[in-house]
């Protein structure tokens, strides 16, 4: 008796526990009864939030989706502007689901990986289209505000009729069960090739410049130096003609003061002369003289000798 009570029990709390589920916070659920996904009378999906629900077990079963956003990294892709110049667009995406119906069956489950690349695919050939339609000034400078919101408004274009699936844009996220709540683009670059162009362009470009500029400073440098020699090389003319004019004059004045001290002393002034002869014929080393002691050159030599 025990033994069945217990199983009885066991049945029941078994039932009951199959019957309850928990939607955690963060995701929603919606419930499938027979692989299909359970609907109102309205025919719209119900979707369970965040708490303890009631199903049916066995019958229905309960698939768990995230309902927070999420943020897409997109890898760095080259793109072709309106001039067909190559740019290389780093990106990434924000979205969300807004249908789960339709999410988890264009997802095969509610894979988000899956999601992700349907997302990825759409987003990237609606990227290439509006970029094609700028030219590269236009996307980085004013137009980069202007070009994701016209990136994500057109992922988002397009309404669903649950009645008529054919009137679904299929160029639409909405065909996805997905809203792109934000696109943003992180980087715009050139590509390697044509950046390293550009650089070296602009290399051999300010080197030209800077050429001109030393070759003009050279070139003024030398006007400067040639001038500054032409003015130095009058000055040491005026200076040397100013030399010799004032030594002119001194040696006027010494001659004057000679031949008036000769009228007046001729015996001192023939002496004077002999010493100065005597002070530069003796004052080099090195030099011989080969003449007559008892000359005239030596008459106040000799006379000094004589008197010792």
């Amino acid at each position: 008796m025990n033994k069945a009570v217990i199983c009885l029990l066991s049945i029941l709390f078994f039932f009951i526990s199959s019957s309850f589920f928990i939607v955690k916070e963060g995701e929603r659920g919606i419930v499938l009864k027979f692989g299909k996904v359970l609907r109102n009378n309205e025919q719209k999906t119900v979707v369970y939030n965040p708490g303890l629900h009631f199903k049916f077990p066995f019958l229905e079963t309960v698939k768990m989706l995230d309902g927070r956003i999420h943020t897409m990294d997109n890898q760095a892709d080259r793109f072709v502007t309106k001039e067909k110049k190559d740019l290389i667009v780093d990106s990434y995406i924000k979205w969300r689901i807004n249908d789960f119906s339709r999410y988890y069956l264009a997802t095969g489950g509610g894979d988000i990986f899956q999601a992700e690349v349907l997302l990825k695919r759409k987003f990237s050939d609606r990227l290439r289209s509006e970029i094609g339609c700028l030219n590269v000034k236009e996307i980085v400078t004013d137009s980069r505000g202007r070009l994701t919101k016209d990136v994500l408004n057109t992922l988002n274009k397009g309404t669903i009729h649950l009645e008529k699936e054919s009137s679904i844009n299929v160029n639409s996220m909405n065909a996805l069960g997905i809203q792109v709540v934000d696109v943003r683009i992180k980087q715009i670059n050139l590509p390697i090739e044509v950046s390293d162009a550009i650089y070296n362009r602009m290399r051999a470009e300010r080197e030209a410049v800077a050429r001109s500029q030393r070759s003009q400073g050279q070139e003024k440098a030398e006007k400067i130096r040639a001038a500054a020699d032409y003015k130095v090389s009058i000055i040491l003319a005026e200076a040397q003609k100013e030399a010799l004019m004032i030594k002119g004059e001194g040696e006027a004045i010494v001659t004057r003061l000679f031949a008036q001290n000769y009228n007046k002393e001729p015996y001192f002034y023939f002496f004077i002369r002999s010493l100065r002869a005597y002070e530069n014929s003796f004052k080099n080393d090195g030099n011989i003289m080969l003449i007559q002691p008892d000359g005239k050159f030596f008459k106040y030599i000799n006379k000094m000798i004589k008197i010792e």
